[in-house]
């Protein structure tokens, strides 16, 4: 499908923190025209990633935090070509205590298994998971793989890809390298 200004590609951020999966696709809509997308909403509690997303990015529907969201209210939302979820690292990071995102775990990391509820009804195209690297770290990989499997029964073909980049955040706030992994989703069914 061609996502143009005529038939943009609609997203929700969950955990949008500062807005670096709406820094992408901007870069995306710069560098291939006639590409457009339109950010109909985002998830985020914490208040100064707000002002930072607001200062960047101007004032979008903030639906707060994805625990209390009951996506069955928000029927302009489904149907979504974009979800991107880049769910809490605290506690998978190396810097972190490591405590995981079991589900069910209440940990910080462990808010991953709401964007289930979401992914269920609104029944987005395509899904976008960003977290760091330590989530494929041996300890992790069963709840990596559970949640794999989780979107496999969403009828979700899931892959993912780790960049050899440096996270603009942390490199900035602490010159520090970082690999980030990404975890993309097509629809089983969709031939892109």
């Amino acid at each position: 499908m061609k996502y143009n200004k005529d038939n943009p590609l609609t997203v929700v951020e969950l955990f949008a923190g500062y807005g670096s999966q709406r820094m992408a696709l901007e870069r995306l809509k710069r560098d291939f025209p006639p590409f457009d997308f339109k950010v109909l909403a985002i998830a985020e509690i914490d208040r100064y990633a707000l002002a930072a997303y607001e200062a960047v990015h101007g004032d979008c529907p903030n639906l707060g935090s994805v625990t209390d969201i009951d996506w069955t209210e928000h029927p302009e939302l489904k149907d979504l070509g974009l979800l991107t979820y880049s769910f809490p690292c605290q506690d998978i990071s190396t810097a972190g205590k490591q405590k995981g995102f079991e589900k069910g775990s209440n940990t910080r990391s462990g808010l991953l298994w709401e964007c289930e509820r979401a992914i269920s009804v609104l029944r987005p195209k395509y899904l976008l998971m960003e977290n760091v690297s330590a989530i494929m770290q041996k300890k992790f990989l069963p709840h990596f793989r559970e949640w794999q499997e989780c979107l496999e029964g969403c009828g979700f073909k899931p892959n993912f890809q780790e960049s050899g980049g440096v996270s603009g955040t942390i490199t900035t706030m602490y010159g520090q390298r970082q690999t980030d992994t990404y975890l993309k989703v097509n629809e089983t069914d969709n031939p892109d």
